[in-house]
């Protein structure tokens, strides 16, 4: 497994991470703890060190779960949590992918930060995100200033931002690196390069480390995503726009000849995709099982992108598949998206 080093900072991390929003909530599959946890512990095993988790994930079960998982090694490992969704007034579980109420007040982050440490078995988190900000929290100066507070206290190590839940979120994300934010976390791949691309320049001059999600398209680059299967209703594929999956589908048909290099797959060059960007400093895939775990921590090891197979997937990008996949769909065929 190789690392990259955040900018700005002494954390050195896995090119892959892993997302515990796959084994934290059932939106994914993996429906049993000892699953989740097993595959956690397998995936710091492989060499993966860095764990992105949130406390909405399961109303805090993202946390205790990798407690359980790896609290034996977390002078090991890097944590990354996220705040800002109010779970202690609304206790109840919520009702598929919807949001709660946000709350950016200082004594209500620096609660949750106290809850999550508590969940999390720690005293310190590493990268402490807002989760899904708008506009006016990014630019609070009570939540940047508490932010500081928390670093001085030892409790948090480095802020970051969380931009979501839908691909957009162009402003928010300009907002944030030029407010200050060294760390934020995207959603880009191969069928969504924008407005994610955007950000590079910006997080370059900042010197700003960014990390994605997502990088799959939600399983149309690592071929989880099956036309013919019906999914559970609470399963993140049953969230995206119909007429997107269907383009995304015979798009991936233009993208198999880059797989005929060094023995990888698709998915692999999904991940590699993203790695080829410079400000990208980990990758988060969906990892719900030791079978794909095992073909997404390879994908470090791969030999990357050439320049020429970046330049083609970017035109490809802009002459074809942004017009297909960019198209305005009706109502009929819009499902809630998946806070994540």
């Amino acid at each position: 497994m190789k690392h990259r080093k955040l900018p700005g900072t002494e954390l050195k991390i896995s090119e892959i991470g892993f997302g515990v929003w796959t084994v934290g909530t059932t939106w994914w599959g993996v429906k049993e703890d000892k699953v989740g946890v097993s595959l956690l512990r397998e995936a710091f095993e492989k060499g993966i060190n860095f764990f992105d988790t949130a406390d909405v994930y399961g109303q805090g079960k993202g946390e205790t779960i990798l407690a359980d998982a790896l609290a034996d090694h977390r002078r090991e490992i890097i944590i990354a949590t996220k705040f800002g969704y109010d779970i202690y007034t609304n206790k109840e579980e919520r009702k598929g992918h919807s949001e709660l109420p946000q709350c950016w007040g200082k004594s209500f982050i620096r609660n949750s930060c106290e809850e999550s440490l508590k969940r999390l078995k720690t005293d310190y988190v590493d990268i402490y995100q807002l989760h899904n900000p708008r506009t006016e929290a990014i630019l609070s100066g009570e939540v940047f200033e508490t932010l500081d507070e928390l670093k001085k206290e030892g409790k948090i190590r480095y802020g970051g931002v969380a931009l979501g839940p839908d691909i957009g979120w162009q402003t928010e994300g300009i907002l944030a690196l030029q407010k200050g934010y060294k760390v934020m976390q995207i959603i880009y791949s191969i069928m969504e390069q924008e407005p994610s691309a955007g950000f590079f320049p910006l997080a370059e001059a900042n010197q700003a480390g960014l990390m994605v999600r997502v990088p799959h398209a939600s399983g149309l680059l690592d071929g989880s995503f099956d036309p013919t299967k019906t999914f559970d209703k609470g399963d993140h594929r049953n969230h995206r726009k119909e007429q997107w999956m269907k383009a995304g589908l015979e798009a991936v048909e233009q993208l198999q000849f880059l797989t005929k290099v060094d023995g990888r797959t698709l998915g692999q060059v999904a991940i590699q995709f993203c790695l080829s960007q410079p400000t990208i400093f980990t990758v988060m895939p969906n990892i719900t099982s030791s079978k794909n775990l095992a073909e997404f921590v390879a994908a470090s090891e791969k030999k990357p992108l050439t320049h020429e197979e970046q330049k083609t997937l970017h035109t490809l990008w802009q002459k074809e598949l942004r017009m297909k996949l960019s198209q305005p769909l009706s109502d009929s065929v819009v499902k809630p998206s998946p806070v994540l």
